[in-house]
């Protein structure tokens, strides 16, 4: 063999094997799906579940015992101010209503009697007891200016002093007559005592009798019931449940760790978990200023302005609340990031590739990204942190 065939026999075998050693470094090289670093707006949101509160719910309960005779509306129906919710047995308070008022009727024919009749014959009574009073005191003085001269004798001058006391006597009486019967008089006014007694007794039956219809104190929707016709009802129990027209809100507890976040007007982007698709504005308008020590938590309240028809009462509710916004930053997904939670976190960087660690300053972080505020560029890859076997210095192939 020539010394030119040798020299082409070594260049084809060194040939041969640095192939082979690319293509075995190219075969088992680690394959790896990166993410890239990527600029663009940052929106934080606190996220959070709640229920649906209207401000202001109304119990539904009647004034007075009594047997239910009627209950024209049904859960979840929708009534208006005044409308008839239940309604209980009034024959009983009707007829006490009709005593009461034939009662009043009885004192105030009582005390016109006593205007028209018995005040007027009173007066006439006075005048004419005065006038016997005076008559017989003048009779008295002449019979004892006659006893005195000795024309008349002893009894006569008793008769005329017997008659001048009884004159006097119903004279007394008769004035102290027409004083009761005069505008504030004793009788007078136990007449007028005894119509405003039978007025009120009026007034009360009259309530009764009202209070035997239960009306929608105002407009809205009924989110409970538990009363059926036959039913007995007692003051103070609970038979309906009423969700006033009305703003309504939700009420969130939120995480003290996000205290900082929060403030009144702050949007967010909300849905009912039932209705996960439909999304609705809310707006944040109190934050209680106290918080829960047994769950470390704030409750946050928040309006809804256009409520969907889908939202009722107590529904439990899935809230976005914009903390924050930033517009062309520098972001990275939080899969990418390494001790994230310790003051160094770091990610592997893929350049010509190597994986390097990479050291990085963050700043917030959102739904799965986080800002980075120094290490990386927009453009860089970066190794997800599920490739546990890729270390400093890893070779690795990126997939198309």
């Amino acid at each position: 063999m020539t010394k030119r065939q040798i020299v082409g026999l070594v260049g084809a075998v060194l040939l041969l094997l640095g192939i082979a050693f690319f293509a075995y470094d190219f075969v088992w090289r680690s394959k790896i799906k990166p993410e890239f670093v990527k600029n663009a707006s940052f929106v934080q949101t606190i996220v959070a579940s709640g229920r649906v509160e209207s401000p202001h719910r109304i119990s539904i309960s009647a004034q007075i015992t009594g047997t239910v005779s009627d209950v024209p509306v049904v859960e979840g129906q929708s009534v208006e101010k005044g409308q008839l919710l239940i309604a209980l047995e009034s024959t009983e308070l009707h007829s006490a209503l009709r005593q009461a008022q034939a009662s009043e009727q009885q004192a105030l024919s009582n005390l016109r009697q006593l205007r028209e009749l018995k005040a007027p014959v009173a007066v006439q009574t006075q005048i004419q007891a005065d006038a016997n009073f005076a008559n017989a005191k003048n009779n008295l003085a002449r019979t004892l200016e006659l006893f005195d001269k000795g024309f008349i004798g002893a009894a006569a001058r008793d008769e005329s002093e017997r008659a001048f006391q009884i004159a006097q006597s119903q004279r007394n009486i008769d004035q102290h007559q027409s004083a009761s019967l005069r505008s504030g008089g004793s009788e007078m006014a136990l007449a007028q005592a005894t119509v405003n007694q039978a007025h009120a007794t009026v007034e009360v039956a009259e309530a009764r009798l009202r209070y035997s219809t239960i009306q929608a104190p105002k407009s809205g929707t009924l989110i409970a019931r538990s009363v059926e016709v036959g039913d007995g009802v007692v003051p103070g129990k609970v038979l309906m449940a009423l969700s006033p027209k009305g703003v309504t809100q939700l009420v969130l507890q939120i995480d003290e760790k996000n205290i900082k976040w929060l403030h009144v007007n702050q949007m967010a982007l909300a849905s009912a978990d039932a209705f996960p698709d439909k999304k609705f504005q809310a707006q944040l308008v109190y934050i209680n200023p106290r918080i829960d020590p047994q769950r470390g938590s704030v409750e946050v309240k928040l309006d809804v302005k256009d409520p969907p028809l889908e939202l009722k009462q107590d529904m439990t509710v899935s809230v976005d609340i914009e903390a924050a916004r930033i517009d062309n930053t520098v972001l990275i997904p939080l899969s990418t990031v390494h001790d994230y939670d310790i003051q160094m976190p770091w990610v592997l960087l893929i350049k010509e590739g190597v994986a390097h660690k990479q050291l990085i300053k963050v700043g917030l972080e959102s739904q799965g990204l986080v800002q980075v505020l120094s290490g990386v560029e927009t453009g860089d890859m970066v190794a997800p942190t599920q490739y546990t076997h890729i270390r400093e210095g890893s070779r690795v192939r990126v997939a198309p």
